[in-house]
């Protein structure tokens, strides 16, 4: 059974033969349709990939007692890693003076999450159910930016890098839905309690780690980091790449691990309401910036 999003929600989310980088299209590289805007987002998006280990730790902390969930958790942080690695090397070989591990240092060294994952026994989100709400609504971000990009960009490897990316975020959307499920009448949580995890958690989406990841992986050494300037910097550019399709299939998936229905009046509701909002901030930071 295939839900509107796409997500086949019968079929496991694990694939028994993963794409590998090597094996990425790297003779038909074309810098030339590289604009500096889209060389500075992906330089960005390689860190934060590249970070999930640091994640996964968190996320086996809240699961000590379930092996198959950590075994889960540990596969989707090697691949996330894996998407960081490509990203990284596509950047570098777009841009021979640029660094992965020298930008990963500096984001580690000004953004390191370790504070709250050393202190934290369970769920930040208050449930084990709740957290998996949280950690869905991360791969809506994802996959629809990674979609996003490899629609709208002309570079062959990164075109194809997005759409092997882009797949396996809506995998991983898979796997923290069904762990969701796994733990949802035990946690007690309602559909208005999903929802509210969710919306807390899509509120973050400008916080200081998209923001601080476009600052380590742009800016020179003698800048300093201003929060507001670099999450205008990073999002004004993120999200010219959207279109309407998109944001409808992100809105979607978050009515899916809400428990609510999609294709209802609710749904159409709420994705008028996103895109218009979309459309809002993307204007609104574009006068910013000029």
């Amino acid at each position: 059974m295939t839900h509107s999003c796409g997500i086949n929600i019968d079929k496991d989310w694990r694939v028994e033969d993963h794409w590998k980088i090597e094996d990425l299209p790297w003779d038909k590289l074309d810098p030339d349709k590289v604009s500096p805007d889209l060389l500075k987002v992906i330089k960005a998006a390689a860190l934060v990939e590249y970070n999930a280990e640091v994640y996964a730790k968190y996320l086996c902390q809240v699961f000590p007692d379930d092996e198959h969930v950590q075994d889960n958790v540990n596969t989707w942080s090697n691949e996330e890693v894996q998407h960081g690695q490509a990203l990284g090397l596509w950047a570098e070989r777009i841009d021979p003076k640029w660094d992965l591990e020298k930008a990963m240092k500096k984001f580690r060294a000004g953004y390191n999450p370790e504070h709250f994952i050393t202190e934290v026994s369970a769920s930040v989100r208050g449930s084990r159910a709740g957290e998996m709400v949280a950690r869905c609504m991360v791969e809506v971000g994802t996959s629809s930016y990674y979609s996003a990009i490899g629609h709208s960009c002309e570079e062959p490897v990164l075109k194809e890098i997005c759409k092997l990316v882009a797949g396996d975020e809506f995998r991983h959307y898979k796997c923290f839905y069904d762990i969701m499920h796994k733990y949802i009448k035990e946690d007690n949580l309602t559909k208005f309690g999903r929802l509210k995890v969710a919306v807390g958690r899509i509120s973050e989406g400008e916080d200081d780690e998209l923001a601080y990841a476009y600052f380590a992986a742009n800016a020179s050494d003698d800048e300093v980091y201003d929060r507001k300037k670099y999450s205008r910097e990073y999002l004004g550019r993120a999200y010219s790449y959207y279109k309407k399709q998109e944001v409808d299939r992100a809105v979607s998936m978050i009515f899916k691990a809400c428990g609510f229905k999609p294709q209802t009046i609710a749904y159409k509701t709420a994705t008028k309401f996103a895109w218009w909002k979309f459309e809002s901030e993307a204007r609104r930071l574009q006068k910013a910036a000029a």
